[in-house]
């Protein structure tokens, strides 16, 4: 039986498009100081999400997608040629520089192949990466990036738009195939130009998005392997790249197993995971891990000036 955090996670994945692309400001105000930061209790997402500046380390992802934290990040630029940053309040566009380059190199075959004119990016990492205040439980090692599936317009955003825009809801209401009114063959052909990369490690969408690239795909299906379903995923998709061969700390994950995964969703399409049942009583907080539960290098990064 899953935790009721779980379950009121899954509730809100499959009812609400909106609890993960929750609108920014314009006017970001600092988090007040923490009276006892040294308290063992704290959970780590309240020193991470203070720091606003990385660490002037060498880059290093170290830890596990999901418990770890950052040395070296670097920003991508808010603005590209064939990219640009949304949410922009929530200093979230900072990772290792495999990442960044990776992003910045998709924008233009994405730009090519799709004949989208650019992507949108969402949350990255935090400056110093680490547990988030809100949102994601990954994304901690600047490895994982969220691209919105709503192309990148001819013109450059406004800072308000990049705040209260939302993202395109390409799965139907029914939660059991994409909507046709809404989902293009320029969908596919971003996910799989993201999925063929030889450093990305796994493309995490909903799975009615997965049942339709699985439709829709001719020829080589190899690609498919890395496109796996996930809760929510409906507006954007999660790209999450291999550990560096040089970042000796970061922990991989494990393989994936054979074949396309394309006959293996039949069991995401039960009323009871498209509308689970609310947990009845108190649902218990999900806090996070502390500092001492995340890898003991991540004290000196979130530590340090």
């Amino acid at each position: 039986m899953p935790p009721r955090w779980l379950w009121l996670l899954l509730l809100a994945a499959a009812t609400s498009p909106s609890w993960a692309q929750d609108l920014g400001t314009l006017d970001p105000k600092p988090l007040p100081p923490l009276a006892n930061p040294n308290d063992p209790k704290l959970p780590a997402r309240e020193l991470f999400g203070r720091k606003p500046d990385p660490v002037a380390m060498p880059p290093r992802s170290i830890g596990f997608y999901s418990k770890g934290c950052l040395a070296g990040a670097v920003a991508l630029p808010i603005n590209g040629e064939t990219w640009q940053v949304m949410r922009l309040s929530r200093n979230r566009n900072w990772g290792n520089p495999h990442l960044i380059k990776f992003l910045e190199r998709l924008s233009v075959k994405v730009h090519k192949v799709a004949g989208w004119p650019g992507l949108l990016v969402g949350d990255i990492s935090q400056p110093r990466g680490g547990p988030m205040l809100t949102g994601h439980a990954s994304h901690q090692v600047g490895l994982d990036a969220d691209v919105w599936l709503t192309p990148m317009p001819n013109r450059e955003l406004s800072r308000a738009e990049r705040e209260d825009m939302s993202a395109t809801m390409v799965v139907a209401e029914s939660r059991t195939d994409v909507d046709p009114k809404v989902w293009t063959r320029g969908h596919f052909e971003v996910i799989k130009a993201a999925a063929q990369a030889p450093e990305v490690q796994r493309i995490f969408v909903n799975a009615a998005i997965k049942k339709a690239l699985c439709r829709e795909a001719t020829g080589d299906r190899a690609w498919l392997n890395k496109v796996r379903p996930m809760y929510g995923h409906d507006y954007h998709f999660h790209i999450r790249i291999k550990c560096p061969a040089e970042n000796w700390d970061c922990k991989p994950q494990d393989p994936i197993p054979p074949g396309d995964g394309c006959g293996d969703l039949q069991d995401w399409f039960k009323e009871s995971v498209i509308h689970p049942k609310p947990p009845t009583g108190p649902v218990e907080e999900r806090k996070g891990p502390t500092l001492a539960q995340l890898p003991i290098a991540c004290r000196g990064i979130v530590t340090a000036p």
